[in-house]
């Protein structure tokens, strides 16, 4: 899939692309006033608002609907910003295109369903409008792609993702956990796909924006999408993680944005150090394909012995004695945990297999 750059589709823009506004819109001196503000900044290109918000239960703020349409309109007027909206269902799309609406983007409640996203790629078919796709609320890669490329095979090229970080039941600092990898691996398997940053939603608190789209740029992705209102504490919506246009100013001066490349001698070093991470890749493929090997004699050991192949104690010694071991070598508590999951986990696939076979015999 060949996806066009940024630069081709939003006219000015310039690294890193920043699209703006609030959660929602609230009335229309509301959403002028942010814009207003917001047009000011070189960086904002794009104004979004939510005009119609999916709400996890009935009786809550469910945005304005079409009336917001016509305030985006004088935005567009009055200010030259692009304009962006969230949809959901095909005539969601068909009003904003009503109303020439610059960009869609579509939310991570409807991307989790493939049925909804079939409906909206076909009702895209033929449109020659750039859509925008966030991550799916779940930590789940192939449900991401496989919206992007349900638009894609309807004809809709001029495509961008979103990270704005995934649910997860462990509590931590953030609101939707960033888990980088899968946005990087999204990059990876869809080389020349635009990846922006959703902050606002990752942080949960406006405390964090910053440090966040530090994180986001340093990991080369290609903009941010900033939740804004001209006074945060009193939104309808998401009030925590909204911030003034003019700290989202401050948060942009104060970023770090760093070359993809160095020079010669930057990128020698680099290449000797590269070098050694492959030398110690290959040895932990050799040791990983060790074990493994030594799981399956195991698995017949046991099987000869009729004993089962879940050691329940041996594993949480073998656990807690890693981990202490991993401690005292510097290695970081869950990044060990879920390594050590994952062997154990493939110890075990591989002692059921041998099993299996030696009862089929």
């Amino acid at each position: 899939m060949n996806f066009p750059p940024l630069q081709s589709w939003i006219p000015g823009s310039q690294h890193p692309l920043v699209i703006a506004g609030p959660c929602s819109a609230e009335s229309e001196v509301q959403v002028l006033q942010t814009a207003q503000a917001l047009a000011k900044l070189p960086w904002v290109k794009v104004f979004r608002a939510g005009i119609w918000k999916p709400r996890t239960r009935p009786g809550l703020f469910e945005g304005v609907g079409t009336a917001g349409l016509v305030w985006m309109s004088r935005v567009k007027e009055e200010t030259g910003l692009l304009t962006t909206v969230e949809v959901a269902r095909p005539d969601h799309v068909q009003e904003a295109i009503n109303h020439n609406i610059d960009i869609l983007w579509i939310g991570a409640r409807t991307v989790v369903n493939p049925f909804s996203m079939q409906e909206l790629a076909e009702s895209l078919a033929g449109v020659n409008i750039p859509v925008m796709v966030k991550n799916p609320v779940n930590p789940d890669l192939k449900l991401w792609m496989g919206a992007i490329e349900r638009l894609h095979k309807n004809g809709i090229t001029r495509i961008a993702a979103i990270h704005r970080g995934f649910y997860q039941s462990e509590k931590t600092q953030y609101r939707n956990a960033p888990l980088w990898e899968i946005p990087i691996e999204l990059m990876r398997q869809m080389p020349g796909l635009p990846v922006l940053c959703d902050p606002s939603h990752i942080s949960g608190n406006r405390s964090l924006i910053q440090q966040v789209s530090q994180q986001a740029m340093d990991l080369e992705m290609d903009g941010l999408m900033v939740e804004t209102h001209p006074d945060p504490d009193k939104a309808w919506t998401d009030s925590v993680q909204q911030i003034t246009p003019e700290t989202l100013g401050e948060i942009m001066n104060h970023l770090i944005l760093r070359e993809q490349k160095g020079n010669r001698e930057f990128e020698r070093n680099l290449e000797e150090l590269r070098h050694e991470v492959d030398l110690i890749d290959y040895e932990m493929i050799r040791l990983l394909a060790k074990r493994m090997n030594i799981a399956e004699e195991m698995g017949r050991y046991k099987y000869a012995h009729n004993i089962t192949i879940l050691q329940l104690q041996r594993w949480k010694e073998l656990f807690a004695d890693r981990i202490k071991k991993g401690n005292k070598a510097g290695l970081d508590n869950r990044f060990l945990a879920a390594l050590l999951q994952l062997v154990h986990e493939q110890s075990i696939q591989i002692q059921t297999n041998v099993m299996s076979r030696g009862e089929e015999q």
